[in-house]
């Protein structure tokens, strides 16, 4: 954390509106900056106009192997990684430059809405770092989609290549797997 100077505590400001901004739960905002709480509170009131939500945070990995939430979580893990790798980011820049990224390419596909809040997306970064959950190729597309890691990972095929039964029975279910397809094979 930057240290308590005009510049870095301004710094610290910046990343905590860009975090209100895009959704983030007061705890994210306290583990990834170094304001108090009450600045965050008094912040959050500002940006937002309301007092954040109160609650738990998201504290299992089942979430993420769900059908949609697993391709949109594979997409902004995808993001993530390469970040990591090739942009010269990490930490909390890397968070927020990857959920900018993952918005994107959401709001690219028509009739498309994001599944994967800034919150679930920081709480999945910690279960990938924990070692709960990894990334595994399908053996179809070349893709990489989130999985536990304690599962067998032989022949995996991912939702979009063997998507379950009900997705995509609707003609705008069927209209957004078709453009997510298009927009995974254009990511990839």
């Amino acid at each position: 954390m930057a240290g308590k100077t005009v510049m870095g505590e301004a710094q610290q400001v910046r990343i905590a509106i860009d975090l209100i901004e895009m959704g983030a739960r007061l705890q994210l905002l306290q583990e990834e900056t170094s304001l108090s709480r009450e600045r965050l509170l008094r912040l959050y009131k500002e940006v937002k106009n309301e007092s954040p939500s109160k609650g738990m945070l998201p504290y299992s990995t089942d979430w993420f192997m769900s059908w949609q939430p697993n391709i949109h979580s594979s997409l902004f893990m995808d993001i993530y990684q390469f970040l990591l790798r090739n942009a010269g980011v990490d930490g909390v820049h890397a968070l927020i430059s990857a959920y900018r990224l993952y918005l994107d390419q959401v709001h690219g596909i028509e009739n498309a809405e994001p599944v994967l809040s800034i919150t679930r997306a920081w709480s999945m970064i910690r279960f990938f770092n924990a070692g709960m959950m990894q990334l595994i190729p399908c053996q179809e597309c070349g893709g990489h989609f989130v999985t536990h890691s304690g599962d067998l990972h032989v022949n995996y095929v991912c939702g979009i290549c063997h998507a379950p039964a009900r997705a995509g029975k609707t003609n705008a279910a069927r209209k957004i797997l078709n453009n997510t397809l298009q927009a995974a094979d254009h990511a990839i």
